[in-house]
């Protein structure tokens, strides 16, 4: 009975040792799936490295994690992100500079098999440390390739229970080097496609004409996310007699269709201003009836105006089409919103009227015409950012409308994740005769 005893126990023994090994695997794994979703969330190449780093180091319980990625020939490093340094370190190799890919890092770089080390300083390859540096004891190397070809080297050094690492180690770096390659390529396939997109959007923008007697600067920036493409635009078309017509607009949606039917509403609208001299309220009524015959074009807001002599003054004539106001700078006065009846958004109803509205702007005033983009943000109400961006618009009024418009788009109070366009028109000293220097500015 006592060996029946004694084995029973053993047997026991060994099957909570197996049960401990398969709940330490399943850990693992769920680890392992859970860092593969976290790099795969990342949308910015440097962020994908530095998470790529940060989960391994979580994966294996490392103090330290560097991912060096190769020049284009593949022999040295160009990169290098670390973590895991205290701050007193990262002082002490800030003037060492980053590893280029010699000692045991030339030993993975030139053989890119899994590496594990119970000791850097006795590999063959070892070159020691440089002064400031930690002194690293293990070191678990993995390479990471990207279409089939080597992107750089995961590197991971002291575990935390001070313990090697093991083939459990390795094999859950290796399987995280495979999904982090293809979460690299994503996101270079993601910022091709934004690099493409935007372009596209940049192309379907107009460069602004000579507007003289007027000075005019414009300027785009596409959203954060979830797309660089969108609807918002901007134009300026000079009319005969000093006359200037000026738009802003943002139509629904952030993707190629908002971005087609922006330029197809912008573009039916330059022939209507060409063909008709109404004020602007008729042709916006028009451009709705338009929209409505022979396209599907999403909801779109825009404001329409006119800008034309008045005497020792300009006249500015506008109608608005569910758009927020324009704002008003004039030297020696507070900037103001030009506040009026704002109209249905184009698309929601063609047969309502479209109120026009009018207001004489003194010389040497700019006009700031503008979408929504600029001001959204969610811990913010719109009249916050509203009052944001006059003080903003005031505190850059006296640059140049280049500078201008540049300042409006850097600081911003919006939160980034809208497209926007600006459009800023300058009314020159006195009807008929040009402003000091350029005619128009157009920065985008």
């Amino acid at each position: 009975m006592p060996d029946l005893h004694e084995r029973l126990r053993a047997e026991l023994g060994r099957i909570d040792e197996q049960l401990r090994a398969l709940l330490d695997a399943m850990d693992r794994l769920q680890g392992l799936l859970d860092a593969v979703v976290a790099i795969s969330r990342e949308t910015e190449l440097p962020a994908v490295l530095h998470r790529i780093v940060t989960t391994a180091m979580d994966l294996v319980g490392a103090r330290y994690g560097a991912l060096g990625v190769l020049d284009e020939a593949g022999d040295h490093l160009e990169q290098f992100i670390v973590a895991g340094l205290s701050e007193q370190e990262r002082l002490d190799l800030a003037e060492i500079g980053f590893p280029r890919g010699l000692g045991v890092l030339g030993h993975l770089i030139r053989h890119p098999e899994p590496l594990r080390l119970d000791s850097i300083l006795a590999h063959p390859s070892s070159a020691g440390f440089p002064p400031g540096h930690p002194r690293l004891g293990s070191l678990l190397g993995v390479a990471i390739s990207v279409r089939g070809e080597i992107y750089g080297d995961l590197y991971l050094s002291e575990r935390a229970d001070s313990r090697p690492f093991d083939v459990h180690d390795e094999n859950v770096v290796v399987a995280l080097a495979g999904a982090a390659g293809i979460a690299i390529e994503n996101v270079r396939l993601f910022e091709r496609v934004r690099l493409g997109a935007e372009q596209f959007q940049r192309l379907l923008l107009p460069t602004l004409p000579d507007l003289a007697p007027f000075t005019a600067a414009a300027i785009y920036r596409p959203a954060a996310e979830p797309s660089p493409v969108g609807g918002d635009w901007y134009d300026a078309i000079p009319l005969p007699g000093n006359v200037v017509a000026v738009v802003i607009g943002d139509v629904v949606g952030h993707d190629l269709h908002a971005a087609a039917s922006m330029a197809s509403t912008r573009n039916m609208l330059r022939g209507l201003l060409y063909e008709r001299s109404g004020p602007p309220g008729a042709i916006l009524a028009q451009l709705d009836r338009t929209l409505e015959a022979i396209t599907d074009n999403p909801v779109t807001t825009t404001t329409l105006a006119r800008l034309e002599p008045a005497g020792p003054e300009w006249l500015l004539n506008w109608s608005t089409a569910g758009h927020v106001p324009p704002l008003l700078l004039v030297p020696g006065r507070r900037a103001e919103y030009l506040y009026a009846e704002p109209g249905l958004p184009l698309g929601v109803d063609s047969g309502q009227p479209r109120p026009d509205h009018v207001r004489l702007v003194p010389p040497e005033s700019t006009v700031v015409f503008f979408t929504d983009g600029l001001l959204e943000h969610p811990a913010r109400s719109i009249e916050e950012s509203l009052d944001e961006l006059t003080a903003l618009a005031t505190t850059y009024a006296d640059l140049p409308l280049e500078d201008f418009v540049q300042a409006l788009a850097d600081h911003h109070p919006s939160d980034g994740h809208d497209d926007m366009a600006v459009l800023a028109l300058r009314t020159p000293c006195t009807p008929g005769e040009p402003p000091l220097g350029s005619a128009v500015e157009d920065s985008r």
